[in-house]
């Protein structure tokens, strides 16, 4: 878990020199037309965006088996890298998508014993984003669309017995999830903020008969380039 949390913070840290040495950066025949790395302005080519996010997941693991119920909330944390691409020239439409890490779980008790899930992803993000411009170098953006993830780690704590065991055990959660995802982002210059929820759609539990399934807040900051 430490390397894939060393390998995305790398790749965080290289992609503004990555992204200045291949000219990433949108020549802006104004600085006051400019919101982020596109404008509304000046839409002859097609223009695409990089960027780096890190911020608070809030999420909670709601099951019909009690046993996995852990419908209390849960905070980890996420962080990642992502690519913009214009959809349509002359349309401030754009496909998102990049690469994440994010804590998910939660936490509940069963036979009077509390139980602490930690369930850690690898993201995949697949976003439909519109960049409405409201002046002043600001644009709003709404989106939505859905997330594909991969679980890499965490632990289901069991404090009653003081035992812990891996998360994606066969007593416990499948490694696979995905849902939707829907949400608001706000771009200041190359400065931008987010507020995201995944809303699960997989069954994550083995159970034929019982459903387990994420929920998470997304809290996001970051930069655009």
């Amino acid at each position: 878990m430490k390397k894939t949390m060393v390998f995305l913070l790398s790749i965080m840290l290289g992609l503004p020199t990555m992204a200045q040495h291949r000219g990433y950066h949108v020549n802006y025949p104004s600085r006051r037309h400019a919101t982020s790395v596109y404008s509304h302005h000046n839409w002859n080519d097609t223009h695409n965006y990089y960027g780096l996010r890190v911020g608070l997941a809030l999420s909670t693991v709601s099951s019909d088996d009690a046993y996995l119920d852990g419908s209390g909330l849960s905070s980890g944390i996420n962080m990642g890298i992502v690519a913009g691409f214009q959809m349509v020239p002359r349309t401030p439409l754009f496909f998102e998508t990049g690469l994440n890490y994010t804590e998910k779980g939660g936490h509940g008790h069963y036979n009077g014993n509390k139980f602490t899930y930690d369930l850690n992803y690898l993201e995949v993000p697949l976003l439909l984003k519109y960049d409405y411009h409201t002046g002043h170098n600001c644009s709003i953006q709404p989106f939505i669309g859905g997330y594909l993830a991969l679980g890499v780690g965490g632990k289901v704590k069991d404090f009653g017995s003081r035992k812990a065991s891996s998360s994606f055990d066969d007593d416990f959660f499948k490694r696979f999830d995905g849902g939707l995802r829907i949400g608001c982002g706000l771009a200041y210059s190359h400065l931008y903020a987010e507020v995201a929820y995944d809303l699960g759609l997989s069954n994550i539990c083995h159970d034929t008969f019982n459903t387990s399934r994420n929920g998470c807040l997304l809290l996001n900051c970051g930069l655009n380039f």
